[in-house]
């Protein structure tokens, strides 16, 4: 099964850097949770929809894969992304994606996303 979910986060991440959340959808349990590390946890798919539509006009990421890892129902996708944040400046940032499945079907998706310091600044160190 690890093969079969390994291909479903590559095509979902394909869709992603088109802007096309219901692909992403579509191979998720109507329950899904997805949780944005430190930000926000949504639950099931209306409120994924609804969070990714309010992203429409910072335009989709542009993705840069270094690892899939996949055993029986985890996947893990690490990589650097370029996204346009709501002023249109476009960001660097670092992200690992945990995929969790169940009969085929995502029923969790962690993502840990670090934003990288543009040159010439420090990034910034976080505090306990």
């Amino acid at each position: 099964m690890s093969d079969r979910n390994k291909q479903i986060v590559e095509e979902i991440n394909a869709a992603f850097a088109k802007g096309d959340a219901e692909t992403f959808l579509s191979h998720c349990v109507d329950n899904v949770t997805w949780t944005m590390v430190g930000e926000k946890v949504n639950k099931g798919k209306t409120a994924i929809r609804e969070w990714m539509a309010s992203m429409k006009n910072t335009g989709p990421p542009r993705l840069t894969f270094e690892k899939l890892i996949a055993d029986d129902n985890s996947v893990v996708c690490c990589g650097d992304m370029l996204m346009k944040d709501k002023a249109g400046i476009e960001e660097k940032y670092s992200f690992c994606d945990i995929y969790e499945f169940s009969g085929g079907k995502i029923v969790d998706l962690q993502s840990f996303v670090v934003k990288l310091a543009r040159a010439g600044e420090k990034q910034k160190a976080a505090t306990p």
